[in-house]
């Protein structure tokens, strides 16, 4: 479906943002990576990337934290595959305190990664999508881009503005050829949730498998984590012909969370 098209998914040397990028390589699209790790281990990802799927997968390690390296990163996207059709903003870090023991460098760091990012690689990416008459961006917000948790002030305020720059950017790109959409997971078994896990554990002193089925049961009524297969396969939906004029949205994948 997607054979001759490009992508790019800031944060997919892992999690959510592999996922995305495997699903859209599945259905033929070249793939640029973007994410921190351990250099061997993102070699292997890329090249795996490429030989499963037969598409052209390419890295760059950008710091999305950086106004320039975001748009740096587009420019070399576009240049390598000769434009840039999929947009994915995914990258995405976490830190967890009350408002008033948050640390300043910490809520400046979830703004400027969850966020900001998002912003300078759409303003970059944009301009390309219009003249081409085709372009999806697609925004991994939260439900905590549409309802809040306590002691998440920085996620939660970095998420709900990322859900509303996805539909100031779809009422932009109305009549291009380009939508914009957020979705929006609920718990997905990621690295950060491992971490939020191992951490409720801890405090509480109770086995990992205890911590795990208690986080489900407060929030996601399926009892089950989203997996990044099912995240990806979103995403793949999003570029195809049926969602066309779906834009501005705000797709919820979160076991029933925001039902409640």
């Amino acid at each position: 479906m997607l054979k001759g098209r490009s992508a790019l998914v800031t944060g997919s040397t892992s999690g959510i943002g592999l996922g995305i990028a495997r699903a859209l390589a599945r259905e033929g699209c070249d793939i640029m990576l973007n994410g921190f790790g351990e250099a061997g281990e993102i070699e292997k990802v890329r090249a795996s990337l490429g030989s499963e799927f037969g598409v052209k997968a390419l890295y760059n390690g950008a710091d999305v934290s950086n106004a320039n390296a975001c748009a740096g990163l587009v420019t070399e996207t576009e240049a390598r595959f000769g434009g840039l059709d999929v947009l994915v903003n995914n990258a995405g870090i976490q830190h967890v305190a009350a408002v008033e023991n948050f640390p300043v460098d910490r809520w400046d760091a979830i703004l400027a990664v969850n966020l900001s990012s998002a912003f300078h690689t759409i303003r970059t990416a944009i301009p390309g999508m219009k003249k081409r008459g085709w372009g999806r961006v697609i925004n991994i917000a939260s439900t905590h881009g549409l309802v809040a948790s306590v002691n998440k002030s920085a996620y939660v305020a970095a998420k709900h503005g990322l859900v509303g720059l996805t539909k100031v950017v779809a009422l932009e790109t109305a009549r291009t050829g380009v939508t914009c959409n957020a979705i929006c997971p609920g718990w997905v078994l990621t690295s950060l949730v491992k971490k939020q896990i191992e951490s409720r554990a801890r405090n509480g002193g109770i086995p990992l498998e205890q911590a795990e089925k208690e986080l489900l049961e407060e929030k996601q009524p399926s009892g089950r984590f989203t997996t990044v297969e099912e995240i990806g396969g979103l995403a793949v939906f999003l570029t195809s012909a049926a969602a066309v004029n779906l834009t501005g949205a705000t797709l919820p994948v979160d076991g029933g969370w925001l039902a409640q």
